[in-house]
C-alpha cells in the first residue's frame, strides 16, 4: 500500500475543495493506504523567500515537518484553487520555501540540469476553478498546470503527475458537484 501525502493549498476554510479532499482521503484510507495531510493555511511559516537561494532563511518547524512528510510519501496529492490562472500565494510560498536545493533537487557542477532528488514519487493535482476547464486550456493555455507539473514536480523528479481540473464551480449544480465527489472517491480508491 502507498504512503500518500495530501497537501491542501486552499487559503480559505470550508470550501468545496475541502469536501473533495475529504472524499479522496476517506477513499484512499479504505484501501489500506496510509494518508497524511498538510493543510497549508494551518502551518506557521513565512511565505516570502526573502533572500532566495543566496540567503540562509531558516526553515520553520512546520516546513521541516513538511519536508519529512514529502520524503516519506510515495504519492503527493495537491488540492488548490485556480486563481489568476495559476495557484494561490500560500501554495507558491510553500513551494518556494520547501522544495529547496539539497532537498528536492541538487545543483551539479558544470551541468545546467540539476539532479532530481524526489524521483520515485508520483503526484495528482486537483484544481478547482470557476472557468470551464476547456476555457482554461484553450484560452489561457493552462499555465498553472504547466508550472506545477513541469516547473516544480517534474523538475524535482516526480512523475507521472496527473491533473483533475474541476469546474466551473461557481455555476455548478448540486448534481454536478456530486459527480465530482464521486470522481474523487474513484481516484482515491485507486490511490492515484
Amino acid at each position: 500500500m502507498k504512503n500518500i501525502l495530501v497537501i491542501f493549498g486552499h487559503p480559505v476554510n470550508n470550501t468545496y475543495a475541502d469536501s473533495l479532499k475529504n472524499t479522496y482521503v476517506s477513499a484512499a484510507q479504505k484501501t489500506g493506504a496510509t494518508v497524511k495531510e498538510l493543510v497549508l493555511r494551518e502551518l506557521d511559516f513565512e511565505i516570502n523567500f526573502r533572500e532566495g537561494y543566496r540567503g540562509s532563511q531558516e526553515l520553520e518547524p512546520d516546513l521541516k515537518y513538511a519536508q519529512e512528510l514529502i520524503g516519506w510519501a510515495d504519492h503527493l496529492v495537491f488540492f488548490y484553487p485556480n486563481w489568476w490562472a495559476t495557484y494561490p500565494a500560500l501554495l507558491k510560498g510553500f513551494i518556494d520555501r520547501t522544495f529547496l536545493p539539497g532537498f528536492a533537487f541538487k545543483y551539479r557542477k558544470n551541468n545546467p540540469i540539476p539532479e532530481k532528488l524526489l524521483t520515485g514519487k508520483t503526484a495528482r493535482l486537483v484544481v478547482t476553478m470557476d472557468a470551464p476547464p476547456w476555457y482554461y486550456y484553450l484560452h489561457n493555455f493552462a499555465p498553472g498546470h504547466h508550472a506545477m507539473r513541469k516547473g516544480v514536480l517534474h523538475f524535482c523528479g516526480v512523475k507521472p503527475v496527473r491533473i483533475s481540473s474541476i469546474g466551473p464551480i461557481r455555476a455548478s449544480s448540486e448534481r454536478k458537484r456530486e459527480k465530482w465527489v464521486k470522481l474523487m472517491e474513484k481516484i482515491g480508491a485507486n490511490q492515484k
